[in-house]
């Protein structure tokens, strides 16, 4: 096959080898690396004898990376701290690599995977790629390459539920701030836009409303909470307020992409009784 050609085909599978190449090696710069290794390798091999060239790229720099990822354990190295490579911000690629960016946290977790894992489960869980074409790659039967995937599947999971339950505490935290220090401002930046205000009966019979929107639910809470404390609501950040060390007023939060999107006003005391309430000290 004339080189020019080659270079050509190869360019039009370049956003996918390197979102796969980024997704193993949490690295842009060691993802250029596999990509550039995986071109000399196409251009020794015999071109003509390869039916399915995206399919065979796709391996070989899973090859690669998976070849990276043992030497990176071997020396006891951390990934390169560089970002992901700018054609997959635009590129077509990006719905795989940004709908779930690599995060420090993702990044601590895929790090203490072992290679095979690691590449297991991204080559399945992000690329679709079936596991019977995985277990060459990895040295195993599909069965055990299943077996690791979830594995990995298992720890990620892991990983994004306490990365999740911070980021709500954050949120919760800096809610109960703004509203304190009557900062408006501060608390439509917390609020989605079609954020809920709900109340149970309970609540509204000691004056509570119901308010849809940001800017009303903002007006509800601005100056106010002052007697509110943070507490985990059966494992979840919330806030209460207690009279006499009793809560009667929970206040239940839902929150999405690092804003609030409903909140919960609860004062049924079977219902609070039911709950499982924590106050850090």
């Amino acid at each position: 096959m004339d080189e020019i050609f080659l270079a050509q085909r190869f360019e039009e599978y370049r956003t996918h080898l390197l979102a796969v190449a980024y997704r193993i090696l949490g690295s842009g710069s060691e993802a250029d690396d596999a990509l550039q290794e995986a071109w000399l390798r196409l251009s020794r091999a015999d071109s003509e004898e390869i039916e399915n060239l995206g399919g065979w790229l796709t391996t070989v720099v899973a090859r690669v990376c998976l070849n990276m990822l043992q030497v990176r354990k071997t020396r006891r190295e951390q990934p390169l701290a560089d970002h992901e490579p700018a054609e997959l911000v635009t590129g077509p690629e990006n719905d795989v690599v940004l709908g779930d960016s690599i995060g420090l946290a993702l990044l601590v977790v895929l790090d203490r995977l072992s290679p095979p894992e690691r590449l297991s489960f991204v080559l399945h869980d992000m690329f679709a790629v079936p596991f019977d074409e995985i277990a060459p790659i990895v040295g195993k039967s599909s069965t055990a390459a299943r077996q690791l995937a979830s594995r990995a599947r298992r720890r990620v999971q892991g990983a994004r539920a306490v990365a999740d339950r911070d980021r709500q505490r954050e949120v919760v935290d800096a809610f109960l701030a703004a509203s304190r220090d009557g900062d408006f401002a501060r608390l439509l930046t917390l609020l989605d836009p079609e954020v809920v205000l709900r109340a149970d009966q309970a609540a509204l019979a000691t004056g509570a409303a119901a308010a849809v929107g940001a800017r009303a639910v903002a007006e509800t809470f601005s100056g106010r909470a002052k007697g509110a404390r943070f507490a985990l609501i059966d494992g979840r950040a919330g806030l209460v307020w207690m009279v006499g060390g009793v809560a009667r007023v929970v206040f239940d939060f839902t929150v999405s992409d690092g804003r609030i999107v409903a909140i919960d006003l609860l004062s049924d005391a079977d219902t609070i009784d039911l709950m499982d309430l924590q106050l850090p000290s």
